[in-house]
């Protein structure tokens, strides 16, 4: 007998309403890395572009969005663990 899939319903259809369980919170995770990035970057577009201020604030923004990344993957492994756990 092949292993159950997580995100497939037991009539072989896609159990969407597990896929909407795992994929809200991650894309809840996603928007705050982005919503804690956009003012940097704001600020440099708006009123300091190419000055130092901007410069700085630009390494900012990207510092947000990279370590958002990194948290974002650890979570997609981690909970790709805990659902390999669950079967």
């Amino acid at each position: 007998m092949p292993p159950s899939s997580p995100f497939i319903a037991p009539d072989g259809t896609v159990d969407t309403d597990r896929v909407l369980a795992e994929a809200v919170p991650l894309a809840g995770l996603i928007g705050l890395f982005v919503a804690l990035a956009v003012p940097p970057f704001a600020v440099v577009y708006l009123f300091a572009g190419g000055s130092l201020l901007g410069w700085l604030l630009t390494v900012v923004g990207q510092f947000v969005l990279a370590v958002g990344t990194g948290v974002v993957l650890m979570h997609v492994v981690a909970r790709a663990l805990h659902l390999a756990e669950e079967r």
